[in-house]
């Protein structure tokens, strides 16, 4: 699969469309990666909030990242239609043994390729000087595409939420 895999019309989705993202706990391999984005194209296909289909699209970055986007403007999402969702995402870390759903992760980029600590973690990787404020991260708290448009999902820490590691 490529860096950036698509289904549906993720990039044809308004600024205003709510984003959630998702981070795989480790690599995963090519045929995990294939299963995910199956069960998450279908679980798209027949998504619905009080029973009207929900525009929705997801992207798949580096190897390690679901990102799902739905136009409330077409149909909001309802909370059970989030809880679907991740229903579905839960069902999926079982089967293939890694997380998908954790809100407590801090993502960065190294030498290794794409990292995930605990907050404790990352702010001990800052003490020590292995995690500086020009580490590019990833900010996971997004929530609509116009931010993700605007460059706010990936960049260095001094210019993100995570500068505060360095400055505690």
């Amino acid at each position: 699969m490529t860096a950036e895999s698509t289904y549906g019309p993720f990039h044809e989705l308004p600024g205003s469309a709510r984003l959630w993202i998702f981070g795989a706990s480790r690599p995963v391999e090519a045929h995990e990666e294939e299963r995910i984005l199956q069960a998450v194209d279908a679980f798209l296909d027949g998504w619905k909030a009080h029973g009207k289909p929900l525009s929705a699209a997801r992207s798949w970055r580096y190897g390690r990242f679901l990102l799902v986007a739905a136009d409330e403007s077409v149909t909001p999402p309802s909370g059970c239609s989030i809880d679907a969702l991740v229903r579905t995402l839960k069902e999926l870390e079982g089967e293939l043994g890694l997380t998908l759903v954790d809100g407590g992760a801090v993502w960065f980029r190294d030498g290794e390729g794409v990292r995930k600590v605990d907050r404790a973690g990352f702010q001990d990787l800052t003490d020590a000087g292995e995690v500086t404020p020009e580490t590019i991260v990833f900010d996971g708290s997004l929530t609509r595409m116009a931010s993700l448009r605007e460059g706010a999902w990936e960049g260095p820490a001094r210019e993100r939420w995570h500068a505060r590691a360095f400055f505690s």
